[in-house]
């Protein structure tokens, strides 16, 4: 029932207000109804575009940019959701992309099911804590059958890592180039994984991905080394070096200026010339210490003035001034430089190395490209296609398959796609659940039913008649067929394994513990108690009229 603040009273009749005025209370069954409600319609937004069958969003934002999407976690960034309620679900799937960068939908969709099931528990009067307990009981078991089925691989095996960014591709925009996509982005990962304790480790960081609209996706490529979206100081200087000895300085080429107010008395023109002249040399002693340590590029983080542009051209030395300095770390990586911000310190054994420097141009604009780097431990995705909507999309993508990647290189075990990892887990549980006693059992069963909303989502949205889907796989789990899924190109229940859909174990088990989180912290709720607005406090307009203020 929904009241305004009750005042408490003492007991001479005096009235304690607890609350502020304008504040109201929903109280009981009705404030969890509300919270459901609206944490179902958020999972009822993205539904939709679940697996490879599923539509894209088209989001207009208040300054009227588009963004035209399939990825969960972007659509709900992008809509300004104000319910409490509900921002609990987006941050499921804020969560779920920054840990594992997939399975974004099917966590919000997930929890939304465990809501829904919930809502038909406490309308027969199970206790919202029973049911809680028995969702976290039937998590744990889910994700224990999952790591029972799931298949180790080995985390460097090429061929397998292709099928997992492939499948993470399916569902996208992209899909029609994921096989040649996927290929592009195990690469990168494998060339910035590294190797501690014998644990493999990947910084996503160290894959700069640059995106240009022209050509087509399949003119996406990956570059040994760094994109620099940049170019060439000056005209005069070679737009191409070979075999390139790269300086990477963090310090201005430029002479700066002194903190402090300095005054200079000039009496006659000579001294003048003397102080320029001095400036120049200083200028060109920095450009001799570079050279004479054998650099052929230098590219530097803050400016570069224009007589040692002058000079370093004279030196046929390439220079890039400017440069961020998330991309100087990633060219120290990419060619074993070291970040100079002192020229006195600049040494040979500074300087990296890279096959080929050169400016290109892409569409419009002039980029440098640092290619071949001998071993490089950063690389660049450079993403093409038709317009820039494309684009956006593509980089989504790529992010979302870079990460599943990522996810098998960390933790080497994978499972069949299709929703058959959830229909299996879910098979699992409902056996499980048969053992237990009270209302506990309900609750895991209810928890058994969501998890088969993937697959059931999967079907409908591939225009498969979702009862006679969920039949049919619950029939082929129940004979053992633990990889049957959805094969929504198909539209028919298959087996996913022979059909090469594969995902990361850890991606699932994600999805399974952020989902049953949130919707247990929403079910907890009993009592929803909302500020009230501040109110105006100026008197009304016509103030001395007699008419009565807020203050009488």
């Amino acid at each position: 029932m929904s009241t305004t603040a009750i005042p408490a009273m003492t007991s001479s009749g005096q009235p304690i207000l607890i609350l502020k005025e304008g504040s109201n209370q929903t109280r009981g069954k009705e404030a969890q109804r509300n919270n459901i409600t609206a944490a179902k319609l958020i999972a009822e937004i993205v539904k939709s575009s679940l697996g490879p069958r599923g539509m894209d969003k088209m989001l207009v934002d208040s300054l009227g940019d588009v963004t035209i999407t399939n990825d969960g976690a972007t659509m709900l960034k992008e809509i300004d959701v104000q319910h409490p309620a509900a921002k609990m679900l987006v941050e499921v799937s804020k969560t779920t992309d920054n840990e594992v960068g997939d399975g974004t939908t099917s966590a919000v969709i997930l929890a939304g099911a465990l809501l829904e099931r919930a809502e038909e528990l406490l309308d027969k009067d199970v206790h919202s804590t029973v049911i809680v307990d028995g969702y976290m009981k039937a998590s744990r078991r889910a994700v224990e059958a999952l790591n029972s089925i799931a298949e180790k691989v080995a985390p460097e095996n090429r061929e397998w890592l292709i099928k997992v960014a492939r499948t993470s591709m399916q569902t996208k925009l992209v899909s029609k180039e994921a096989g040649e996509l996927a290929a592009l982005v195990v690469d990168a990962v494998l060339a910035v994984a590294e190797t501690q304790d014998g644990q493999h480790r990947v910084d996503i960081d160290n894959v700069k991905v640059e995106k240009k609209p022209g050509g087509s996706l399949k003119d996406t490529k990956l570059v040994q080394g760094i994109v620099l979206d940049k170019e060439v100081v000056h005209s005069g200087m070679p737009k191409r070096i070979e075999k390139a000895k790269i300086a990477l300085i963090s310090a201005p080429f430029e002479i700066e200026k002194t903190e402090f107010d300095a005054k200079l008395n000039i009496n006659d023109p000579s001294m003048m010339k003397k102080f320029l002249d001095e400036e120049t040399k200083i200028l060109k002693g920095m450009v001799d210490k570079v050279s004479a340590v054998g650099a052929t590029v230098v590219i530097c983080q803050k400016g570069i003035d224009d007589v040692a542009q002058h000079y370093l051209s004279k030196s046929g030395i390439l220079a890039v001034r400017r440069a961020k300095e998330s991309d100087m770390t990633k060219l120290a990586k990419a060619t074993g430089a070291r970040i100079v911000n002192n020229f006195q310190d600049l040494t040979a054994k500074d300087l990296g190395y890279a096959g080929l420097v050169e400016e290109r141009k892409v569409e419009e604009d002039k980029w440098v490209f640092v290619e071949g780097a001998k071993n490089p431990k950063a690389v660049t995705i450079l993403i093409r296609g038709g317009t820039q909507r494309i684009v956006d999309e593509a980089e989504r993508a790529i992010h979302d398959a870079l990460m599943v990647t990522k996810d098998v290189v960390e933790k080497p075990a994978i499972v069949a796609g299709g929703g058959a990892a959830e229909a299996e887990a879910a098979y699992q549980v409902l056996k499980w659940a048969e053992k237990l006693t009270g209302r506990e059992q309900l609750a895991a069963q209810k928890f058994a039913e969501a998890l088969e909303s993937i697959p059931i989502t999967l079907a409908e949205n591939a225009g498969f008649d979702p009862i006679d889907a969920q039949v049919e796989f619950r029939a082929k789990h129940a004979e053992g067929g633990k990889w049957y899924g959805i094969d929504a190109r198909e539209g028919k229940v298959r087996d996913m394994y022979a059909k090469q859909v594969f995902e990361p174990l850890a991606v699932k088990e994600q999805v399974i513990k952020s989902a049953t989180e949130a919707a247990s912290m929403i079910l907890r709720i009993d009592d929803v108690i909302a500020a009230g607005k501040m109110r105006d406090t100026k008197p009304p307009k016509g103030g001395d009229d007699g008419g009565s203020s807020e203050f009488d």
